[in-house]
């Protein structure tokens, strides 16, 4: 699955963000959050699955960098 957010936070191994779609705050658990700043526009792929907590938490295999228009920058 394909979630489209933005970070509103970053810690050790683990980003807070907004999911545009649905308005929800979600934790993504990934290795390379250090690399997102607050305010980004990311692409998160993941395998589908939501931990059913609050917030909710998926682990991401593979995050993108999104400028407003386009795919920019790859991580992860």
């Amino acid at each position: 699955m394909i979630m489209r957010a933005i970070v509103i936070g970053v810690q050790n191994d683990r980003l807070f963000v907004l999911d545009i779609e649905n308005r929800q705050r979600v934790v993504v658990i990934t290795r390379r959050a250090r690399r997102f700043r607050p305010g980004n526009f990311v692409r998160i792929e993941f395998d589908g699955i939501m931990t059913n907590s609050m917030p909710p938490q998926i682990y991401a295999q593979r995050i993108s960098l999104i400028s407003w228009n386009n795919i920019w920058c790859d991580f992860c």
